[in-house]
């Protein structure tokens, strides 16, 4: 049997196995506090973990993304100038202070604010389907907070990350060009569907975050308690997500990334969501993992039982490869 079948056959297994059990979902370690004396603010985009024994997992992770969103809506339209830098950098310095960083640091709201226009920038660069540029970047900033241009990028880099699962890479080291590139092979770049819309990506890997954390399967009513949180509602259409009950009921159930099926005797019919076999074939509960960890400022390992899971599963996985290549070597 293909290991993504054994694989999704263990998960119903497990699935059954957990039904009307509560998950315990572990807490972990809360964020490291701000480096003393440092001169650029906490980002706006994590989440506060709660430190108590009692802290749940899954709504310390649904609220760091409903800020990361937060940070993410806007409404692009085409730049009336040709250079794109220019055009952001001509808004950014209406908004901008008119002391002089010689005298004074800039104040905590004006780097955040930085921050998102130059998430925005981003995007629009991403929608368009053209290169971002250091240079272009660096306009978009402005001389004022230039000095912080490092942070400024890692924080919309992180933002950008967490709410549509992409990451900034660079793909040309002598023009200092960057390209968003989607975590899974969700198709046109993670956006599903053709056209300038934002990926789903995102979306999706916290889909199947919550569905591991729920025993390999997740009721319905729970992934909507989860998206309520990030303020995703069925039967509104999102900014970012567009019909949010088409996309993960249809569209991803279509390219079998996720699997919607009623719960077996149910009555009235109630329907539950499983990882559909591509998810098994381009990530693992391990990559899944670290993603909800890296959101909230910790380790694998602080979430205890899903992480022994994810071991198991990487066990398993380097099993059916060193099959797989045994066989290969085999046939020739």
């Amino acid at each position: 049997m293909p290991w993504d079948q054994k694989n999704k056959l263990r998960g119903q297994e497990k699935c059954q196995e957990t039904k009307g059990k509560t998950q315990d979902l572990q807490s972990a370690q809360a964020p490291a506090t701000e480096e003393e004396g440092s001169p650029f603010p906490p980002s706006p985009y994590m989440g506060i973990i709660t430190r108590t024994k009692s802290a749940c997992r899954l709504q310390s992770t649904s609220k760091v993304l409903q800020r990361a969103l937060s940070t993410t809506k806007f409404n692009i339209g085409s730049p009336t100038r040709a250079n794109e830098g220019d055009n952001y950098r001509i808004k950014r310095k209406q908004n901008s202070s008119q002391a002089s960083t010689s005298t004074m640091k800039p104040p905590q709201s004006s780097l955040i604010s930085t921050v998102r226009v130059l998430v925005k920038y981003m995007m629009h660069m991403y929608k368009m389907k053209k290169p971002i540029l250091k240079a272009d970047m660096l306009k978009v900033i402005t001389k004022k907070h230039s000095k912080h241009f490092l942070e400024i990028l890692r924080q919309a880099s992180f933002s950008i990350e967490v709410v549509f699962g992409v990451d900034l890479k660079e793909v040309d080291s002598t023009k200092h060009s960057y390209a968003l590139v989607s975590k899974m092979d969700l198709p046109n770049n993670g956006t599903v569907s053709r056209g300038r819309g934002f990926p789903k990506t995102g979306l999706l890997m916290n889909l199947l975050g919550v569905i591991s954390l729920r025993g390999n399967c997740a009721p319905e009513e729970k992934i909507w308690e989860f998206l309520n949180k990030m303020k995703i509602y069925d039967g509104k259409k999102h900014f970012i997500f567009g019909e949010p009950r088409k996309l993960i009921t249809q569209d991803l159930v279509k390219l079998k990334y996720l699997e919607y099926r009623q719960v077996p005797n149910s009555h009235p019919a109630s329907y539950e969501f499983l990882w559909g076999p591509r998810s098994h074939a381009e990530t693992s509960k391990m990559k899944i993992l670290e993603f909800w960890a890296k959101i909230n400022h910790t380790v694998p390992s602080a979430f205890e039982s899903w992480y022994e899971e994810a071991l198991k599963d990487e066990e398993e996985r380097a099993r059916a490869a060193a099959v797989l290549g045994d066989t290969v070597i085999h046939s020739n």
